[in-house]
């Protein structure tokens, strides 16, 4: 599984990059055919004073790849909604395959 990590607007820290990565490891007892794992985590509206946390989330497997993104006020916690969303599309799209 080939994972990149990106920071949009700012520089990560070691302890943020570790949370992505240690959870990003649960994907593969989801989906076994996971070819990779894109994040892009985003500091938008910056010339604001307001300034939200984006996290997306794209995850390849063969013949489709799945796309989740949520925004919130911390990193961690927009990286863990668009996981647990993410974890919900592979468990929907591989029940909805085991049906046909």
């Amino acid at each position: 599984m080939n994972v990149q990590i990106q920071s949009v607007h700012f520089d990560a820290d070691n302890k943020l990059l570790e949370h992505v990565n240690k959870k990003l490891e649960k994907l593969r007892t989801f989906h076994d055919r996971i070819i990779g794992v894109e994040v892009y985590l985003v500091l938008d509206n910056v010339v604001h004073n307001i300034k939200d946390k984006i996290a997306e989330i794209k995850v390849y497997v063969p013949k489709q790849s799945f796309f989740v993104k949520h925004q919130s006020k911390a990193f961690e916690e927009s990286f863990d909604l668009a996981f647990d969303a993410m974890v919900n599309r592979i468990k929907r799209h591989k029940d909805k395959a085991a049906a046909v």
